[in-house]
């Protein structure tokens, strides 16, 4: 699944399994690099979620 089309509860159960996975110390290296890679992609979607949140309660504020 794409990242951009996660909402920000999938984005966060798949960083969580991606960090267990990391941790697990089972991934070669360049496995580890693919999911931290895909992590960093999930927290940029968070990320996006949340400041397009932040700009709408501005909006509404004003």
């Amino acid at each position: 699944m794409a990242a951009k089309k996660m909402t920000i509860e999938q984005s966060f159960e798949q960083l969580d399994s991606i960090i267990g996975q990391l941790q697990s110390g089972e991934l070669t290296l360049e496995e580890s690099f693919k999911k931290y890679e895909e992590g960093m992609k999930l927290v940029k979607n968070c990320n996006d979620i949340v400041d397009k949140v932040e700009k709408k309660l501005i909006v509404i504020e004003k």
